[in-house]
């Protein structure tokens, strides 16, 4: 599984739901796929995903899906603490690990040596599961957000090089931040 593969499963079963991509190539590639007003696009805000999915998780007290990277995740894992604190959230914590900071250079990220499923474990997540190929992500992810109550985590392996990333995100960021938050009120009656 790639990244693209891993983010077209994710994409297709989480339609109506917010979901929070972290930046870099994940929310180009998201945007490149669907771009749907119920998509957040993280640009610039590396390891911070999990932080802005946990406050919308909480705002709309529905389930909220965040596509993290291992690299972004290893920055701030302050996020995956708040998150698995709280047993009642409901929270789908996707992490897509290549093991590297791809859009930055491609340089090595430590994930290989650091359990984050055991991370994820000690922090409080209700569950931690794991999916190594497109398939297995699709049923994850529809066990995950069918009864979606307290914080589960998601590890995906990725082996398999993308082809080719999409351009950087398309439109004025402000204008997706409203179109993000208009889709938020509109769908799930959070005030503006």
């Amino acid at each position: 599984m790639n990244k693209t593969s891993a983010i077209l499963e994710i994409v297709e079963e989480t339609a109506g739901r917010p979901v929070v991509f972290t930046t870099g190539y994940s929310c180009r590639i998201a945007q490149d796929i669907a771009d749907r007003p119920g998509h957040f696009y993280m640009t610039g805000s590396m390891g911070l995903a999990a932080s802005v999915g946990t406050g919308i998780a909480m705002a709309t007290r529905r389930p909220t899906v965040v596509v993290d990277g291992d690299g972004s995740l290893l920055m701030n894992p302050a996020g995956l603490i708040t998150a698995g604190a709280m047993p009642d959230l409901g929270l789908v914590h996707v992490v897509l690990d290549d093991g590297s900071y791809a859009s930055t250079g491609g340089q090595a990220a430590p994930s290989a040596r650091t359990d984050l499923a055991a991370w994820a474990r000690a922090s409080g997540y209700a569950q931690v599961l794991r999916a190594d190929d497109p398939d297995a992500l699709g049923a994850v992810l529809r066990e995950a957000l069918a009864d979606c109550s307290s914080p589960v985590f998601v590890h995906c392996v990725l082996t398999d090089q993308d082809t080719a990333v999409p351009p950087r995100i398309r439109g004025d960021l402000g204008d997706h931040q409203r179109r993000f938050s208009d889709e938020l009120q509109a769908t799930m009656g959070i005030p503006a």
